[in-house]
């Protein structure tokens, strides 16, 4: 038997990857996040598979239903939101199944600020302008370690994609002010690719009571970045007719 974890995408069910809708469907044990994870996801499921919901359960008890998947030779479907590679709980189950001798595979899926970002029409790079993406999250119950303080972090200036933040928006408004001025640009996409999604565009002068009027409290990405106010930046090498590589020569352009 393996556990298969399925990155379910950040909301619209339709963002699930081929290959971890086809795991839900015929995996005889699925083990979904049923706080975030849509029910037309869960909903592709054999009729006769045992379907459990993991929102109330501890990690003894997530590992008590891979224990008795192993001892009945049942595949499992653990299906999550997003991609497993961010905020997961991955490594704390995994080693749980390493100990347990229980093989176990990842299959990848689309990350809420993927989503946001989609949401926006903003690619989160510019050329010659931001190069580098940081995904992170505001210290609140769950400490962050001091070297990745969101201080320290702005100092790049690189897109800034803050996780599990909602609720700590005015903190993170205090923290980046210490290095940004009022003005620096930040969006908020609220349940990314669900059909009640919302925008709300802003800057650190506003955006906390943008939010607060809103009543936007969970389930939000918010992304902090120079790029939302830069309109006037250079065309990438990718696409320019003087520039070679590996598929293209320069073209010779007469003046």
């Amino acid at each position: 038997m393996k556990v298969y974890f399925i990155g379910a995408g950040p909301g619209d069910p339709d963002l699930i990857t081929v290959k971890g809708a086809k795991l839900v469907e015929t995996c005889p044990v699925i083990l979904y996040a049923g706080s975030l994870v849509p029910k037309a996801v869960i909903e592709r499921a054999h009729p006769d598979a045992l379907v459990l919901n993991s929102a109330d359960m501890d990690l003894d008890e997530i590992t008590a239903v891979y224990q008795q998947a192993q001892q009945n030779n049942q595949d499992v479907a653990r299906v999550q939101t997003g991609d497993l590679s961010i905020y997961s709980s991955l490594a704390e189950q995994t080693r749980r199944l390493n100990q347990l001798g229980i093989d176990w595979q990842v299959i990848p899926g689309v990350s809420s600020f993927q989503a946001s970002a989609a949401a926006l029409g903003q690619e989160l790079t510019l050329p010659e302008e931001c190069q580098t993406i940081i995904l992170s999250r505001a210290s609140g119950r769950t400490p962050v370690p001091d070297k990745e303080n969101l201080k320290s972090l702005a100092q790049h200036e690189a897109t800034l994609c803050l996780f599990l933040s909602a609720t700590l928006i005015r903190k993170v408004v205090r923290e980046l002010s210490e290095v940004y001025p009022q003005n620096w640009p930040v969006c908020v996409v609220e349940k990314a690719s669900h059909p009640e999604q919302r925008i709300i565009r802003g800057t650190l002068a506003d955006i906390a009571e943008k939010m607060h009027q809103a009543k936007i409290r969970s389930t939000a990405m918010i992304i902090v970045s120079k790029v939302f106010a830069i309109d006037d930046f250079v065309d990438s090498k990718l696409y320019d007719p003087s520039f070679s590589h590996g598929c293209r020569k320069a073209k010779v352009i007469d003046e």
